[in-house]
């Protein structure tokens, strides 16, 4: 699907790509550049430029904080 940059430089996008990323106005959103294509992200999908994973998701989670040396010791097998 090809559409026309505004003097502006804005671009319509699509509305079933805007579906696909739960896009609303006002929503923010991310462009990259990956070899020779851009690429649009919903804002925050990416980390560290790349895009978010089930394990990105994860992390600060878990609801124990634990004490480092308590978190060691538990490790290691120490009594």
């Amino acid at each position: 699907m090809a559409t026309t940059i505004t003097v502006k430089g804005q671009v319509t996008i699509p509305k079933h790509i805007r579906d696909a990323l739960k896009l609303e106005p006002g929503s923010q959103v991310e462009f990259a550049v990956e070899n020779d294509k851009v690429v649009l992200f919903k804002a925050g999908a990416r980390r560290n430029g790349r895009k978010k994973d089930r394990f990105d998701r994860a992390v600060g989670a878990a609801e124990i904080k634990w004490d480092p040396d308590e978190l060691m010791a538990l490790l290691r097998g120490d009594d």
